[in-house]
């Protein structure tokens, strides 16, 4: 009867390790996730200004056209 205990904690033993790598494979994923997020604000930081400044060239565009009487 001594081996199938054996084999039982062979088992264990393997799926305890499997389970270890998964931990570890999980904590990199999920700075891999974090690092990707504060990327993503970074750029929707970046396109907000952006557009500010589109409005802005955009309203002094129009008057630029209203001043030299070159709109429709």
């Amino acid at each position: 009867m001594a081996e199938p205990d054996n084999l039982v904690l062979e088992h264990l033993r393997a799926i305890r390790g499997d389970m270890s790598k998964m931990a570890d494979w999980m904590h990199t994923l999920s700075a891999e996730m974090t690092a990707i997020r504060q990327h993503l604000s970074g750029v929707m930081t970046i396109q907000d200004h952006d557009h500010g400044d589109l409005a802005g060239i955009k309203l002094r565009l129009e008057r630029i056209e209203k001043r030299l009487e070159l709109t429709d």
